[in-house]
């Protein structure tokens, strides 16, 4: 049995506590939300997740201390706005070499870091590792069959947290690609949001196919110039979690992009969809990196003129539709 802290009260972080303590661990659950926190122990039950209880020995709290130390595994699960805030919080609060999983999605728009890349900067003497996949937390709550990819910079860090994580209907790969996971699962997020304008617009599956199909194209492009493995864009932290991100109505991004699609701000939309939409965040960051390292994402370049410049989402997808004429594969004709 190892000690483990969920650091974020949200759906996902409570679906992962479900999980690991249904696992034989002893699970924490901190927020910085006193009113968060009253409603897991009071109600045992996230309102976000209704029916997937959490069990009486689970140990709710606001303190910092109670949360961090003796604890084996700390799992970051606060949306990616808020990852360099909290990890300064607890920064001096966690031990040398003590393990930290991040299982947030994103970019850091001011930084271009990635969260783990925020999670070293902040908390230099832990062990920091990756937890990605096709994953959403309604489904992971209810115990339905998910696969999943742990990312760390030792086999044996990643070995240990793979075997914390797995079960029956849980089943965990490793990978010392954390840089492609990380950009696979936070451009992914900006992608969705073009299928769910195109769902918006009352397009159809030939649609997504092309979106997902070329979004895919887009994220590898820029992860392999930034240093990720082209393999990692072909398994589960890439077109996995894409093909589920923009396929199901769990997905926040999704949502959110259906009602752009049908005429809301991106404003109204997030609103309207109650939870962060971390692609509307990692969208200008894409940008950017693509500026710095020299690489074409039309599509991701079509979505950052809907949410910032004002540009209709029916003008986005004709643009899109009429660029240059392309080759999909370069290798030359015989």
């Amino acid at each position: 049995m190892a000690k483990v802290s969920i650091l974020g009260g949200g759906s996902w972080g409570i679906a992962l506590a479900v999980l690991l303590h249904k696992n034989g661990h002893q699970v924490t659950i901190w927020s910085a939300l006193e009113d968060e926190i009253t409603m897991l122990s009071e109600n045992h039950e996230h309102k976000m997740l209704p029916g997937v209880k959490l069990s009486e020995d689970m140990i709710f709290t606001t303190d910092d201390k109670q949360a961090v130390e003796g604890k084996d595994l700390l799992v970051m699960a606060v949306a990616s706005s808020y990852t360099r805030s909290t990890a300064r919080r607890f920064g001096n609060l966690v031990s040398e070499g003590q393990k930290i999983v991040n299982v947030a999605k994103g970019i850091e728009e001011n930084t271009l870091l990635t969260l783990s890349e925020i999670l070293e900067e902040e908390i230099p003497q832990a062990d920091v590792a990756v937890l990605s996949g096709p994953s959403h937390a309604e489904e992971v709550g209810r115990g339905l069959p998910t696969t999943i990819v742990v990312g760390a910079k030792s086999k044996a860090t990643a070995e240990y947290i793979q075997n914390l994580f797995m079960s029956e209907v849980f089943r965990v790969y490793i990978s010392p690609d954390i840089l492609g996971m990380e950009l696979g699962g936070a451009l992914k997020n900006v992608v969705a949001l073009a299928a769910g304008i195109a769902d918006g617009l009352g397009y159809g599956d030939n649609t997504k196919a092309a979106l997902i199909t070329r979004g895919i194209t887009e994220i590898a492009r820029l992860g392999t110039a930034m240093g990720g493995k082209f393999e990692t864009f072909c398994g589960l932290t890439g077109i996995g979690d894409l093909i589920v991100t923009c396929a199901s109505m769990h997905s926040r991004n999704r949502r959110a992009g259906i009602l752009i699609g049908q005429g809301y701000s991106c404003e109204e939309a997030m609103r309207e969809v109650k939870m962060v939409v971390e692609g509307v965040h990692s969208a200008k960051a894409a940008m950017q990196l693509a500026e710095k390292y020299g690489v074409q994402l039309p599509i991701i370049e079509q979505v950052n003129a809907v949410l910032f410049e004002g540009k209709s989402a029916d003008t986005a997808v004709k643009d899109l539709m009429l660029r240059d004429r392309k080759i999909e594969i370069s290798d030359e004709w015989s």
